[in-house]
């Protein structure tokens, strides 16, 4: 738990509520979180919303560069006078500007050159999972602090699969790394925290299976379109594909597969959060898809 004293020193600072600001102010925290990430003198790290340094100052200490991209006037200002010696080295570029707006070529970061490791802004964390994820410049790995509900959802703590956890484990393997209690906070948070760790991020499941990867996003949305019915029921109702080759041969509308008894006996009867991302593979590729041009 932190004292009162080392709240005070960060009570200077006025709290922007639309920016998610939530200062992490027990520095065992910050050094646990780049010791457990394995940083090493050759990677680049990017850090979102770097807000007093905390973490940065840990991450400079290891890493070859780091990227600190940060959206507050004020916190961007204390940082450059903070960190004037490492932006002066180069060990340090301190970037100001929304996150979501992160043009990945000013910085030359390319697919698996960087690590995206931050206390994210709660409010946005499924934007920036989506940016990150779905970006040809994705990170080779993730460390994100995030709420412990939503670290419990991306994991399938429950062994209920959301269209969150399948979106990530079709890029990557995540998992907690530890817990973090809201006291270790500036102002304090309604919620508990966790670390999560996103390692081997690619494409590789699209690619070595041959699927469109727009087309399966569109299969999966509308599988979770209403979570209690079965799968069947969702997609049946969804006239959105092109068409198919059926296992029997012959072209059909894409929700004609459905009646099919393979489909119906293995996924079909089943409710989309009891798919694995291994049963959305199989039930895209059974539905082999031929696109028109």
């Amino acid at each position: 738990m932190i004292d009162k004293f080392c709240r005070i020193k960060y009570m200077k600072h006025k709290i922007k509520k639309a920016l998610g600001q939530n200062f992490l102010i027990n520095p065992k925290i910050a050094e646990r979180i780049v010791r457990d990430t394995n940083i090493s003198d050759n990677d680049i790290v990017l850090e979102i919303g770097p807000g007093t340094g905390n973490l940065t100052k840990y991450l400079l200490a290891e890493a070859k560069r780091v990227i600190a991209v940060e959206k507050d006037d004020n916190l961007f200002s204390d940082l450059q006078n903070k960190f004037s010696e490492q932006i002066k080295s180069g060990n340090l570029i301190l970037a100001r500007g929304d996150i979501l707006d992160f043009e990945f070529k000013s910085y030359k970061l390319l697919a698996n050159s960087y690590k995206l490791i931050s206390n994210i802004p709660y409010n946005i964390t499924g934007a920036i999972l989506k940016k990150f994820l779905s970006s040809r410049e994705k990170p080779s790995s993730m460390t994100l602090m995030v709420q412990k509900e939503v670290a419990d959802r991306i994991i399938a703590r429950d062994r209920k699969e959301s269209l969150l956890s399948i979106s990530i484990k079709l890029y990557g393997e995540p998992k907690i790394l530890f817990k973090v209690g809201r006291g270790n906070f500036y102002p304090l948070p309604n919620v508990d925290s966790a670390v999560i760790f996103i390692n081997n991020i690619s494409k590789n499941n699209f690619v070595k299976n041959k699927i469109d990867e727009e087309y399966f996003w569109r299969v999966i949305h509308a599988g979770f379109a209403h979570k209690r019915k079965k799968l069947s029921s969702n997609l049946k109702k969804y006239q959105g594909f092109p068409l198919v080759n059926l296992k029997g041969g012959g072209n059909s509308s894409a929700f004609s597969v459905f009646s099919s008894v393979l489909f119906t006996e293995t996924l079909g009867n089943k409710r989309a959060e009891e798919l694995s991302v291994k049963n959305w593979i199989e039930l895209v590729k059974m539905m082999n898809v031929n696109k028109k041009d």
